[in-house]
């Protein structure tokens, strides 16, 4: 990891308001109303050059500077979170150990967006599918490109945040669904070769948090957004990851298997 003060403003951090969203879940045909504290998330995806600032890596071959970095796996993403915060003289978020990772709400470095986080961010007030016309915001596959492009090519939402639509799925904090895919975790935002359907604000994905895909990378906010010692914050909690964990009751869609064993 590099040893030199990060550049802060290099990240661009933006405040993001609090206010309120709807989460909705199309396995479950459910839905909840989520109220969010005031944070700040980054106004692009962490780029190539910001990625190598804290690992002290090379820029792989043929990658511009300025676009997000992508083939990071989730374990990864947080890694940087907490070396990164260290570097800026913040309590890191994360407390890891192997495999098992928990997230001090209370601290103020670094971190991943929950999904409302990220929703309520990307929306920016709006309650459509985009914040504007997908080929003015997004690079998708209607663009006809090769792979990720330079962040901020395309117009911002409201909050002046560029990409959160297309070029990469962004890795979020939350489990993506545990009773179904145990412990992989959500991806938002849709990538530069997805068609338009699935470049929406609502559309979820996951993976394991193992997986490096060339379409995934990441954004990160940070604040503290809870009280110490809890494990719950901006539409997440950990009593909600174990509910959501149990297959055993509910309804199950077509095509729908269940997880045989819990994480």
């Amino acid at each position: 990891m590099s040893t030199s003060p990060l550049d802060f403003a290099a990240l661009d951090f933006v405040p993001v308001p609090a206010g309120r969203i709807t989460m909705r879940d199309a396995r479950t045909d459910s839905s909840r109303d989520v109220a969010l504290r005031e944070f700040s998330i980054v106004r692009t995806p962490v780029t190539w050059s910001q990625y190598i600032s804290v690992t002290g890596e090379s820029i792989p071959a043929g990658e511009p500077a300025d676009a997000p970095v992508h083939s990071v796996s989730w374990f990864q993403a947080v890694a940087w979170c907490n070396a990164a915060s260290e570097l800026a003289g913040l309590a890191p978020a994360y407390q890891i150990d192997g495999n098992e990772v928990s997230w001090r709400v209370d601290a103020a470095g670094i971190r991943l967006p929950t999904e409302a986080e990220w929703e309520w961010a990307c929306r920016a007030g709006t309650g459509g599918p985009g914040y504007g016309p997908l080929e003015a915001i997004a690079w998708t596959a209607t663009d006809d490109v090769s792979g990720v492009q330079p962040v901020g090519r395309k117009q911002p939402n409201d909050f002046g945040l560029f990409d959160m639509l297309g070029n990469v799925w962004e890795w979020c904090w939350d489990y993506a669904d545990p009773a179904r895919y145990a412990d992989y975790r959500g991806f938002r935002g849709g990538g530069w070769a997805d068609k338009p359907w699935s470049v929406r604000a609502s559309v979820r994905r996951g993976s394991m948090p193992d997986a490096a895909l060339d379409d995934l990378g990441f954004r990160v906010a940070k604040g503290a957004v809870g009280e110490a010692g809890t494990a719950a914050a901006q539409g997440w909690s950990e009593v909600l990851d174990q509910e959501r964990a149990d297959s055993r009751g509910g309804a199950t869609p077509f095509g729908w298997t269940r997880l045989q064993h819990r994480r």
